[in-house]
């Protein structure tokens, strides 16, 4: 018998194992959700969500069975905790196969026939577990805790378990060895370093431990606490590791996205349940099985931690996640923070509309931007009389009647508007100013500007003139961006290629992701007859693009006309054309984009309702992408060919 302060420790190291138990819950779903939103194309991150499925059966199971005072719903947790466990042999051995794929060593038919076989395997030893064979009935007094007996089918799945973790990490050890690069084998022993804990922490050992345990309750509590507690953080290690596969980001975002998903999750979900649970049993222990103070506790603690994560997050992304990069990434977060959107444009804008109409009292004032050679309206106020989007070239032409040369201080004369040209200041002396745009200001049929609202106006003209030097510059980044954009996508794809796949030819054009694909043919189908999404597009950059050149006189707009013209022949079907089910697609792509129809034209033709014509439109769009990286594919492996030859 243990004496009352030794019974009350024990109380508390079982207690704390029971907060560490739900936590692994709470990670492994949290990182389950993880994968799911981020990576779940990729097979080695397909493969991790099953693990993490199963580990998320076997620990939420277990922590259910601990806080259970029914013998009848004990042993009902204790039988859900092996389904998870069933299939962990299975899961690991698909990611040692997922991830030597990824290494450069794909299977010959063997290694995927054995995991799918497995899968089988495993699903027989559920239905033995269903009908009572793989398991023996409870033992309800059992120390340290309840457990189930062992059956011979028990021994069977035992050498199974063992059997197949041995085979998975040889192939984990295979794909270390065929990891060459410093981060990639570093993120490897990373990964087999966290793939220990599921295996190792999720099977019940008072199976074959339960007469030792029985007799040292400390020694069993004390490693199944420190146990949980190296799952729990291995879990994140191997979650880190899988992270990086089957994704182009950077490894800083990499880093930051799921280190911030870890603290607002597992973190603060698993230490409100902590705190939760210590302030409900402190209150038994006086005799209170409920008091207010333990929800007061647990969103107090969800509002502090979260209001920390906030405030503290910016600093540990700049000297963690930075590196040696932190000055250049500052200066784009920087960059951020302060963008003046075209939102903030026009509202700044309004601003000084208002106090120009206000000095000169009148109804109504506008600003337009010069792009190019053209005039856009940015910002119209109060009732224009005159202006309209058509009106704008002859407005320009009375500005430039007399050249640029006149500076912001002449107003023109247009109809019931007063026109204030704003100029940018030549860089040299030699120079001539540039004309940015220009605000009018509807005046009164004898009204003229005192000298004292004529100061104001300078002033007002100038804080104008600012933001529409501030809207240029940023049109200009904005362009460098979207002409880098591309570029960058490739290099993180081949750098991603060459993370873990030693023999990754880097000679090689590595395809974009479907859903860019989409989006580009998209963009480009939307210009089809010309414009800059089509002019500009990232499919110009594809081979098959780039050899249409010769057929077009080096054309860009033309190349990538005619490859879009040949994607959406490969949709459509043979014969003479139809408006049936079959000739949809086509239908969809050859009157929306090529012949240019409105959307309420195309579905009244097509007796279909408008919501239904955009669902078809992102079908057909996703067929022609489809086309076009089956093209791509091709081309690379023809030019490949005829260079090793």
């Amino acid at each position: 018998m243990l004496s009352g302060w030794t019974q009350d420790l024990l109380s508390g190291i079982i207690t704390v194992n029971q907060i560490f138990t739900a936590g692994i819950a709470i990670t492994a779903f949290s990182l389950f959700l993880y994968a799911l939103s981020f990576n779940l194309r990729d097979r080695v991150a397909r493969s991790f969500a099953i693990i993490l499925l199963c580990v998320v059966t076997v620990f939420t199971s277990e922590a259910l069975e601990s806080s259970s005072a029914s013998p009848q719903m004990v042993e009902l947790f204790l039988r859900l905790e092996w389904i998870g466990i069933i299939f962990l042999p299975p899961a690991y051995l698909h990611l040692s196969d997922a991830i030597l794929v990824t290494t450069g060593q794909p299977s010959r038919g063997r290694r995927r026939v054995l995991v799918r076989l497995l899968y089988a395997v495993s699903a027989i030893f559920l239905l033995l577990l269903t009908f009572g064979y793989l398991l023996g009935p409870m033992q309800k007094n059992g120390q340290p805790a309840p457990y189930l007996l062992r059956t011979t089918w028990t021994e069977i799945f035992t050498a199974y378990y063992i059997g197949i973790m041995v085979l998975a990490w040889i192939n984990f050890g295979r794909a270390y060895r065929r990891t060459l690069t410093r981060s990639g084998r570093r993120r490897m022993a990373y990964l087999l370093a966290g793939a220990a804990a599921p295996a190792l922490g999720s099977f019940p050992y008072l199976l074959y431990g339960s007469s030792v345990a029985g007799n040292y309750p400390f020694l069993f509590w004390g490693l199944a606490t420190l146990s949980n507690l190296f799952v729990a953080g291995l879990i994140i290690v191997m979650a880190y590791a899988v992270a990086f596969f089957g994704v182009s980001w950077p490894d800083r975002v990499v880093k930051s996205r799921l280190f911030k998903w870890i603290m607002r999750g597992p973190v603060v979900a698993s230490s409100a349940l902590g705190v939760m649970t210590i302030v409900r049993r402190s209150g038994e222990m006086f005799g209170s099985t409920y008091s207010a103070a333990v929800p007061t506790v647990m969103v107090v603690t969800v509002l502090l931690l979260e209001h920390i994560i906030t405030l503290v997050s910016p600093l540990w992304e700049r000297f963690i996640f930075f590196g040696g990069d932190r000055t250049d990434l500052a200066l784009l977060q920087n960059l951020e923070e302060r963008l003046i959107t075209q939102n903030d444009l026009r509202q700044f804008l309004e601003a000084v509309l208002a106090a120009v109409r206000d000095h000169l009292q009148s109804p109504a004032a506008f600003v337009a931007a010069l792009d190019g050679e053209e005039l856009s309206l940015v910002v119209a106020t109060g009732s224009s009389p005159l202006l309209k989007e058509s009106n704008l070239p002859e407005v320009l032409q009375v500005v430039n009647r007399d050249g640029n040369g006149n500076g912001n201080e002449k107003e023109y004369d247009w109809g019931e508007y007063w026109l204030f040209p704003l100029h940018q200041p030549a860089e040299t002396d030699e120079g001539s100013p540039i004309l940015l745009g220009l605000l009018g200001v509807v005046h009164g049929p004898d009204q003229v500007i005192l000298p004292d609202q004529r100061q104001a106006l300078l002033l007002l003209l100038q804080r104008a003139l600012v933001a529409l030097e501030d809207r240029r510059l940023q049109r200009s980044v904005f362009r460098s961006l979207e002409d880098l954009r591309p570029q960058v996508d490739m290099f993180q794809r081949l750098r991603a290629v060459g993370r873990y796949d030693s023999k990754a030819s880097l000679l090689e054009e590595t395809l974009p992701p479907e859903s860019d694909m989409a989006e580009w043919v998209r963009d480009a189908l939307t210009h089809y007859w010309g414009g800059p999404k089509l002019t500009q597009n990232p499919l110009l950059n594809l081979q098959i693009v780039q050899e249409a050149f010769k057929e077009h006189n080096d054309n860009p707009a033309n190349a990538l006309r005619s490859i879009l013209r040949q994607a959406m022949d490969n949709v459509r079907p043979d014969g003479e054309r139809r408006f049936t089910g079959e000739w949809i697609l086509f239908n969809i792509l050859e009157m929306k984009f090529v012949e240019g129809r409105k959307v309420r034209e195309v579905a009244t033709r097509l007796a279909m309702s408008e919501a239904d014509l955009y669902r078809k439109q992102r079908v057909a769009i996703e067929e022609v992408a489809r086309v076009i990286l089956e093209m791509e594919r091709q081309t690379q492996a023809h030019l490949n060919g005829k260079e090793v030859g």
